[in-house]
């Protein structure tokens, strides 16, 4: 009996390459939807019929007649954490830190002492 040696990873002779998270996140930002497909085992056809539905695995966004998905939403579909280059920093938290919030004007107080700690 012999063993059977793996295809390199970039092998597109053995069914495409290889979707690894690196190979993923060189795609950039956004990718096209075949692609996006390709990476969760759908075909072309399939991937158009669960986008046209909504319900692709990823969050898609139509721009005319295309579909273009961000490779943030693969990654998240897929389980891998996120590279660490948030846009928003710890100084600048996103609208969904609603504790971090805090107004300047604070009720019942005058407008001469309003800001003030």
């Amino acid at each position: 009996m012999t063993s059977r040696q793996q295809p390199p990873e970039d092998d597109v002779t053995a069914g495409g390459p290889v979707w690894t998270e690196e190979r993923i996140r060189a795609l950039g930002v956004i990718t096209d939807l075949p692609t996006a497909g390709r990476i969760f085992g759908i075909g072309r056809a399939q991937a158009y019929d669960l986008a046209r539905t909504g319900e692709f695995p990823a969050p898609v966004i139509a721009v005319g007649a295309r579909f273009r998905v961000p490779v943030a939403g693969i990654l998240t579909a897929l389980g891998i954490p996120p590279d660490g280059h948030d846009l928003t920093t710890s100084a600048m938290a996103s609208v969904d830190h609603h504790d971090a919030i805090r107004s300047v004007v604070t009720p019942g107080q005058p407008p001469s002492e309003q800001g003030e700690t």
